[in-house]
């Protein structure tokens, strides 16, 4: 092969290395500008989620949950007390019918 042939070729193995080259930058750069935007959309929704509980102490939410928790278990109890003097109340109709 005559040096001009192979230079060629070199030349042409090199031009398509570099348009590879050139692609995957592309990809990796939109890649990176694609996580900046998850970035810094995330760091809005800290940021966003922080103002809302700024100012409230933890133990103090702490506490506020445990008390409705509590009351939940209260509000159970009651409801289960009224079902069994409805029922209570459902035999003596039945009784008073039959």
């Amino acid at each position: 092969m005559s040096d001009t042939a192979v230079m060629t070729t070199d030349l042409d193995r090199l031009s398509e290395r570099i348009e590879k080259a050139a692609t995957l930058f592309q990809q990796v750069r939109g890649d990176r500008d694609r996580l900046q935007r998850e970035r810094d959309e995330l760091t809005r929704r800290v940021k966003e989620l922080e103002q809302k509980l700024q100012g409230q102490d933890p133990t103090a939410l702490l506490g506020e949950l445990q008390a409705l928790k509590r009351e939940q278990r209260d509000w159970q109890v009651e409801r289960r007390e009224v079902a069994v003097r409805i029922e209570a109340l459902l035999k003596k109709l039945e009784r008073l019918e039959g």
